[in-house]
């Protein structure tokens, strides 16, 4: 019955998700806060977010929320990723996530984007008046998902958004739901679904849009004129994957070995993006003994590469995962990730830090009760 009702679940998701992109492409580039889709975790930015059917854990809050319920008791990690080195724009992120019991796994994710400061200029001090201002981009995340049988897992999450300078802000709030299944002997078949940041309109307001002039007649009063801006939608878009996991040595393990050694994942993906071009790529992951880890992926868009391309990246992306494991069964994980960018050639280089403490059942085995 759950396989049931979950299956109806993801058709749902699926009808609701392509209602959502009936529109055209004559509406690219007129999204506003762009930065919910930025992944702030060196896992997913080393397959450029391609692994929609395969993320887990803490960091599928900002790739595909149904990857959360993999949580087995408690996970937290920090990010932090400099985007094109020397313009001081960097993402600080922080992330939580709690599992409660039978009931599911909460996450939270706070992200914040900085911009370094700015030189307020105007139509008399075109090159400056001499004071600075810092723009602040910040969303925070609330998610829950919940693992409804051993090959499906689901989820959903709200996310609050601002961006302000000293004079204007803008603030909104996006929603997203995903779903992950697998199958196969061993669950090394993988698809993912997941439709993100469909929400409110934004629009910017504030001091900044008012402006004092003189009243006609040289009348002893001034006039404050109030310019009018136009709300802005959420850059939503639905993203399928598919993966596949190969187990390179399963014939020759060892009698007291419980999982091969080493793991070859191969994905594929495919995004469709209601304000940007669409995407097509794949990518792989090597591990061994899931404690060091090895990927790259390429991602293919409309442009990518000439003259005329509408992104900064060249479509290539690596990156690596070193993860300690205790005796406890805690884990602790250190990941980075490395984009190349055309223009300018600067590159997106991404550092996380995640940590994890074992589940009932793992300290049940390891204390032998």
């Amino acid at each position: 019955m759950k396989r049931v009702s979950t299956g109806a679940a993801l058709v749902c998701l699926l009808g609701m998700s392509f209602q959502a992109f009936a529109g055209n492409k004559d509406r690219t580039g007129q999204a506003g806060a762009t930065e919910l889709n930025i992944n702030p975790w060196g896992t997913s930015t080393g397959l450029f977010m391609q692994n929609t059917a395969t993320v887990k854990g803490l960091e599928a809050m900002k790739c595909n929320i149904g990857g959360l319920a993999s949580v087995d008791n408690f996970e937290i990690g920090v990010a932090h990723s400099r985007y094109l080195s020397g313009t001081n724009v960097a993402v600080s992120n922080l992330g939580v996530a709690q599992k409660l019991g039978s009931t599911g796994v909460i996450g939270l994710n706070i992200s914040s984007m900085g911009f370094g400061e700015i030189t307020v200029t105007d139509f008399e001090n075109p090159e400056g008046n001499g004071s600075t201002f810092r723009p602040q981009f910040f969303n925070i995340q609330l998610g829950f998902a919940k693992e409804f049988s051993n090959s499906i897992r689901g989820g959903i999450a709200v996310t609050y958004v601002t961006e302000q300078i000293a004079d204007a802000r803008a603030s909104g709030a996006a929603f997203e739901a995903g779903i992950q299944y697998s199958a196969g002997k061993k669950d090394n078949f993988h698809l993912g679904i997941t439709l993100r940041n469909v929400g409110t309109n934004m629009k910017f307001s504030g001091s900044g849009f008012s402006l004092s002039a003189e009243a006609p007649d040289n009348a002893a009063y001034q006039l404050n004129r109030q310019t009018p801006t136009q709300p802005f939608q959420m850059p939503t878009y639905l993203s399928i994957g598919l993966g596949y996991d190969f187990y390179l040595d399963e014939n020759r393990m060892k009698e007291n070995q419980s999982d091969p050694y080493h793991r070859l994942t191969v994905l594929g993906n495919f995004t469709s993006n209601s304000f940007l071009n669409d995407y097509l790529g794949g990518g792989m992951e090597y591990a061994f003994r899931e404690i060091f880890m090895l990927r790259g992926s390429y991602r293919w868009e409309k442009g990518i590469g000439g003259v005329e391309s509408t992104s900064m990246y060249t479509g290539f992306s690596a990156g690596a995962t070193i993860q300690k494991k205790f005796k406890s069964g805690s884990a602790l994980g250190l990941d980075y990730s490395y984009r190349p960018t055309q223009r300018p050639a600067n590159g997106v280089h991404v550092f996380s830090i995640r940590y994890t403490t074992p589940s009932k059942k793992t300290k049940k085995a390891l204390s032998g009760s």
